[in-house]
């Protein structure tokens, strides 16, 4: 694929932050490289909608009401809209340093059937958290792990990562089950297994300005999308029954309080055999 044939699509998910919206577009339309489209999918509270999709047009986006069905269903509501060749993730407490999307462009110019990630300057309540340089790829555990191969992993940065179309057109998703919680990583091992590769843009970042809420809150779909994200793992990904019996224990014990798990667990089961099965099949 030449450059000039190159049309990177942004997928911008929003919810409930007109100020933080306003500020990621600015950096988004700063850029001294355009992306081809801009999508903003608003899953806003009714008293949001009207604030949002002033500001979406304002900054000539494409506004479309979001999946409202949560975080994941709404990534893949939002790629699913989008008309260029790759797709670039982004949420509206992102900003875009200067000449961001020039590097992603020239990535995607490089190879255009890689899945490409960035890293993250992580800032919370406004003051500087950490400088992450690469995403996190799934481990045995159901958590992200660091990356140490740059240009050959299973990583994906949620909110940050480039698809190519075709992803998509294959019919792949994004598990939608989990409003919270590592199940995103999930998605990198899966298209991982069937195919697909990811690669860091190295030097490249988006600047995340996260609340402190939200990083230290922990509900019940986190600990039920790291089960998920462990058993696909450990019984498909990269076979090893000792830890899958291991994390089963961990986070069985934990989830018990809240789950049924005689009739939880099988039907966690059966969902991971659907998904991952047909790739044992292909196989």
């Amino acid at each position: 694929m030449k450059p000039s044939e190159i049309r990177l699509s942004v997928a911008l998910l929003t919810r409930n932050r007109p100020e933080s919206l306003k500020r990621c577009l600015q950096s988004l339309r700063s850029q001294n490289v355009k992306p081809f489209e801009v999508i903003v999918s608003d899953d806003s509270d009714p008293q949001w909608v009207k604030e949002t999709r002033e500001i979406a047009d304002r900054w000539d986006c494409r506004y479309i009401t979001g999946s409202l069905r949560g975080l994941y269903a709404n990534r893949n509501h939002a790629a699913l809209a989008c008309q260029g060749t790759h797709i670039r993730t982004m949420d509206d407490d992102h900003v875009l340093p200067p000449e961001h999307f020039q590097q992603c462009l020239e990535a995607i110019a490089e190879d255009p059937q890689a899945i490409w990630t960035t890293g993250e300057l992580g800032y919370i309540d406004g003051r500087f958290y950490k400088k992450v340089e690469t995403a996190n790829q799934l481990s045995a555990s159901g958590v992200g792990i660091g990356i140490t191969n740059l240009d050959d992993n299973w990583g994906i940065a949620d909110g940050s990562t480039i698809y190519p179309r075709s992803i998509y057109d294959r019919g792949f998703r994004m598990l939608e089950d989990y409003g919270y919680g590592e199940s995103f990583l999930e998605f990198g091992a899966y298209l991982y297994a069937n195919g697909f590769r990811s690669r860091c843009i190295v030097g490249a970042y988006v600047e995340h300005y996260a609340e402190a809420i939200t990083i230290t809150r922990r509900p019940l779909s986190m600990y039920e999308s790291r089960l998920y994200a462990s058993i696909c793992y450990n019984l498909y990904f990269k076979k090893n029954y000792p830890k899958f019996l291991r994390y089963l224990t961990s986070y069985s014990l934990r989830l018990s309080q809240k789950r049924n798990l005689v009739r939880y667990l099988p039907e966690i089961f059966e969902k991971i055999k659907k998904r991952w099965g047909e790739i044992e099949q292909k196989k």
